[in-house]
């Protein structure tokens, strides 16, 4: 999605030197120089995604499986501009619900605890945990005691219906 310009921003390689545009937002390697596979927690901040719309503030665990998922910006301008524009939907926090760059928390080292990344328009999501893998309550290691007689499915479900809605609504 970086490289093609539906997230972050992308800075074009002038005409005369026959080069790609070159991304100010690419996913690098974690700074562990391994493959993680854990359950983490992120917060849902505010932001334009239509995926996370109505989640906003929900303190969530979800899994991770990546060895390249360090969200990685050209320059501080870059992330803070696009802080700036809320374009961050969502973050690793520590057990306070704060954004953190400590590991394992941040299992990826990305700054500022970046762990999704949305474009202005909030129609593209690009994330790093894998919230498909625990839309099911049985697929979570760890949840609230009271989840099993509040909840048949996972809060995480509701990414995929706001993306149906959305769909289904610009169709008609």
């Amino acid at each position: 999605m970086s490289l093609l310009g539906w997230i972050g921003s992308v800075t074009p390689a002038s005409p005369d030197q026959g080069q790609p545009p070159c991304p100010d937002l690419v996913l690098d390697h974690n700074l562990s120089e391994r493959f993680e596979c854990r359950f983490s927690t992120v917060r849902v901040e505010k932001s334009p995604a239509m995926m996370l719309q109505g989640m906003e503030g929900s303190v969530l665990g979800v899994w991770v499986a990546h060895g390249e998922g360090r969200f990685t910006f050209r320059n501080e301008q870059v992330r803070s501009s696009l802080e700036r524009k809320l374009c961050f939907p969502i973050k690793y926090v520590d057990d306070d619900g704060e954004p953190t760059t400590t590991y394992p928390m941040n299992p990826n080292g990305s700054a500022s605890g970046v762990a999704g990344v949305c474009s202005q328009n909030g129609r593209h999501l690009a994330m790093m945990p894998h919230p498909e893998r625990c839309v099911q309550l049985w697929q979570w290691p760890w949840m609230p005691s009271d989840w099993a007689n509040k909840y048949t499915v996972s809060p995480w479900l509701r990414i995929f219906q706001n993306a149906y809605t959305w769909s289904i609504e610009r169709c008609v």
